[in-house]
């Protein structure tokens, strides 16, 4: 008798599982659905311990569900772009301008100097080593040409099934993306701008382009456009795609058992100028995060440490890498707009984030000091994004509101660079 019970048991448990495997399989494709239905183009408690593979979707999922079936989070909550990182990385062809300036500087033990100076900035060798990434003169070129190039293919491969990599006539590619909603285009766009605003060059070039029926643009694939439900005159974000990358695990002094990255000699002294260059990108990176409330990077992954212990050994959310180790900030999707409008879940994890690091490019304060001191963010970025893009005023700009957050979280990120200043100046 014991034995057939606990075969019963045994199957009862097998029909179980088998279910919940049954109903997770088709759960972000009802999911990816429900959200086209529900939203127009153009933290809670979680269980510890979960396994790795299925806390992040979990994770993904539950923030995919619109915010009006999660009354027991408050229904602030949006859909925000997570992007399948497995999808892409490692498979992209680097584009980025060459610099070969001193390159076979970056290997072995740092003997130039110090990696920091005046107490809290990257040294200025450093700053000369510094990888060029994406100039405004190359990216300028590029964008110029995604307008009036012909789009003669589109497949999946850049994330979310909304999204699409597109193929040009002249055989170079785009990542286009659709969004839930034109609000993730929106926060694409705008942070994109602010980077060059600020100087940061890790972003690959975008332009707007805009899905109406008579456009030769994209003729070719107007069917495609058709099967997947993208709406007629949606405005889309195109950048560039870029290959032969891999992912990016975040560095020990920036984990979750570590202080963080601070201007001290033993922390740093004893680091390659290569390691050096990329810590100096991640500095870059988390004050960028910061300052767009994008929850989808590091952010999301200290998140996820409240059940997954090991996540920070994993790479980064839409973070990528060249081969010669120059970082490259993909999908953007939930900076500043979409990251506004969930700030208050998010913002201790920001805050977190960005108390871990008291060492910074001294290029980049310096234009967070100047956006501080005039107080003027919101007419630069939008005269930045008017001059520069044909369709901005079909996209449209942040509210007044949301250029309120931008401000102030200006002045909060210009507080905190003050405040390492006076901890580390005298050292």
């Amino acid at each position: 008798m014991r034995v057939v019970s606990a075969n019963l048991f045994a199957l009862l448990l097998l029909c179980a599982l088998a279910s919940v495997f049954y109903v997770w399989s088709p759960l972000e494709t009802r999911l990816e659905r429900q959200k086209r239905r529900l939203s127009a183009p153009g933290g809670g408690a979680f269980h510890q311990g979960l396994p790795a593979d299925l806390s992040a979707k979990t994770f993904r999922a539950l923030l995919a569900v619109p915010a009006a079936q999660r009354p027991h989070l408050g229904g602030r909550l949006e859909a925000p772009n997570l992007t399948h990182q497995t999808v892409s990385a490692g498979s992209r062809d680097y584009h980025m301008n060459e610099d070969t300036k001193g390159s076979t500087r970056r290997e072995g033990p740092v003997k130039l100097g110090s990696p920091v100076e005046d107490g809290v900035f990257w040294g200025e060798w450093l700053e000369d080593l510094r990888p060029v990434g994406f100039t405004e003169e190359y990216a300028r070129g590029w964008r110029e040409r995604a307008r009036t190039h012909r789009v003669v293919k589109l497949e999946p491969g850049c994330g979310r099934r909304s999204n699409q990599l597109a193929t040009f006539a002249d055989g170079t590619k785009a990542c286009v993306r659709y969004g839930i909603n034109a609000d993730q285009v929106q926060g694409e766009t705008l942070t994109y701008y602010l980077a060059s605003l600020l100087g940061i060059t890790n972003l690959p070039p975008l332009v707007l382009s805009q899905l109406s029926g008579d456009s030769e643009q994209w003729a070719a694939v107007r069917t495609r456009v058709d099967a997947l439900q993208w709406s007629d005159r949606a405005v889309v974000s195109l950048t560039e795609w870029v290959s032969n990358l891999t992912g990016v695990v975040t560095p020990a002094p920036l984990r979750q058992e570590s202080s963080g990255l601070h201007p001290v000699l033993e922390q740093l002294g004893n680091k390659t100028a290569a390691e050096l260059l990329e810590l100096m990108q991640w500095s870059d990176l988390i004050l960028f995060d910061y300052l767009t409330a994008n929850f989808d990077r590091l952010v999301s992954n200290l998140f996820s440490l409240q059940w997954d212990s090991r996540v920070m050994e994993r790479d980064t959310n839409n973070l990528l890498k060249t081969p010669r180790g120059d970082l490259v900030f993909i999908d953007n999707e939930a900076g500043l707009v979409h990251g506004f409008r969930v700030l208050n879940m998010w913002e201790k994890y920001h805050s977190t984030v960005l108390s871990s690091v008291c060492v910074f490019r001294k290029r980049t304060t310096e234009r967070v000091a100047e956006l501080h001191r005039r107080r003027d963010s919101r007419k630069r970025l939008l005269e930045l994004y008017r001059d520069s893009e044909p369709l901005s005023v079909e996209l449209g700009f942040l509210s007044d509101e949301h250029a309120g957050v931008l401000q102030d979280r200006i002045d909060r990120l210009h507080k905190h660079i003050l405040n390492c200043r006076g901890k580390y100046s005298q050292l």
